[in-house]
């Protein structure tokens, strides 16, 4: 029989990976179509998700601020230490170089960080992840376009960060998080019960059904790929930058629960949307795609340790 807390461990952890396994195996089964993937994505990312958000953002006190403040000091600290590394060591340009730096700094907050933080702290810790997600993609995806657009033009081009803007303020996910925002600081009430209790009930679809979708996502990826690029962006995202958010958490004395979600979302394997904006610069893609591949599957065991050593 295993030992109570390496139970509780995998208890939380196992479910959150077997969702995702579920969802690859599905792809290459041939179980889930693309047209059924994107019926997850769009009612996982769409509707359930930002659900979950504006219910928790309504009632929330606005304690996320602090913790989003730790996160980003050691998300931009690692983000400029590989950008550094990629063009000394590696030898990349400015736009390879800003890529890889996305890769190591841009983590999966919403598809695996709601559910891991709801597994492993509990529903009111999703309080101190909301400030967190709310500027995660417009920080990220704002600098890593300018330094693109440096790159391919000589200059960055205020045209070309309008899009960008434009598409995180109206993405779902931010979108719940601004009208969350924005009913606390116009004092509204409380939302009505029957509203909360709709709420709830379509955001607790949120976890599994973003789980899944983000394994489907997965088996459309491929692991071989520069692996240098790759395995500075994976190591700094799974190490590295936890590490740093940690001891921005202690410096600026951030409750134990607090630290526990912000580093635990600092050490979130990498995201899509680096895939996405590589796609739209034809620069990488496949090596930001073996990242996401590699940094989650190495997760399974970081992860696990992290959510062991804050229980």
């Amino acid at each position: 029989m295993m030992p109570g807390p390496i139970a509780a461990v995998l208890t939380t952890v196992v479910p959150v990976f077997a969702l995702v396994a579920l969802g690859f195996v599905a792809v290459r089964r041939g179980v889930l179509d693309q047209a059924a993937q994107r019926g997850l994505v769009l009612f996982a990312f769409s509707l359930a998700a930002p659900a979950l958000l504006f219910s928790a953002g309504v009632s929330a006190a606005g304690a996320g601020g602090r913790a989003a403040a730790a996160f980003f000091a050691g998300c931009f600290a690692v983000y400029a230490l590989v950008f550094a590394a990629a063009r000394t060591r590696l030898g990349l340009g400015i736009g390879p170089a800003a890529l890889t730096a996305l890769n190591a700094g841009f983590g999966n907050v919403v598809a695996m960080g709601i559910p891991l933080t709801l597994a492993a702290f509990g529903a009111e810790a999703l309080e101190t992840l909301l400030g967190i997600v709310g500027l995660h993609s417009l920080a990220l995806l704002g600098v890593t376009t300018v330094l693109l657009e440096v790159s391919a033009r000589g200059a960055a081009s205020l045209g070309a960060l309008v899009p960008v803007g434009r598409a995180v303020v109206t993405n779902p996910i931010v979108a719940a998080l601004l009208a969350a925002l924005a009913w606390r600081l116009l004092g509204l009430p409380p939302l009505p019960g029957p509203v909360k209790a709709t709420l709830e009930l379509l955001g607790q679809a949120a976890a599994p059904v973003a789980l899944v979708s983000l394994g489907a996502g997965l088996a459309a990826f491929r692991l071989a790929s520069a692996w240098a690029e790759v395995a500075l962006a994976a190591a700094a995202k799974l190490a590295l930058m936890p590490a740093l958010v940690w001891l921005a958490a202690r410096a600026i004395g951030l409750t134990p629960q607090e630290t526990a979600v912000t580093v635990t979302a600092a050490a979130l394997p990498t995201g899509s949307n680096p895939v996405l904006l590589a796609a739209r610069y034809g620069i990488g893609v496949d090596r930001a795609g073996a990242t996401v591949i590699a940094s989650t599957l190495v997760s399974v065991l970081t992860l696990s340790g992290l959510v062991a050593a804050f229980r």
